[in-house]
């Protein structure tokens, strides 16, 4: 899996599987190829995004857990 992070607030706004293409740009974040969908509201100074990641909460959704890199902390 691999997981796309806000960087102001660690929080894990993206969870996908390791084989969908993911893009980091200056104006927003493709993701997909072809897209299937394109974000926005972050881009490659704002966001960071993590590969290979194991550890993803079975109940991960987006904004419920930050995420540093290696670890996961729900947020309360």
């Amino acid at each position: 899996m691999k997981t796309i992070v806000e960087n102001s607030t660690q929080l894990s706004k993206y969870l996908l599987e390791d084989s969908i293409f993911v893009a980091l740009n200056e104006s927003n974040i493709i993701v997909g190829d072809p897209a299937q969908f394109i974000i926005s509201d972050l881009n490659n100074a704002t966001a960071t995004l993590h590969t290979s990641v194991s550890s993803a909460p079975e109940d991960w959704k987006g904004n419920k857990f930050t995420f540093d890199g290696t670890d996961w902390t729900e947020v309360t």
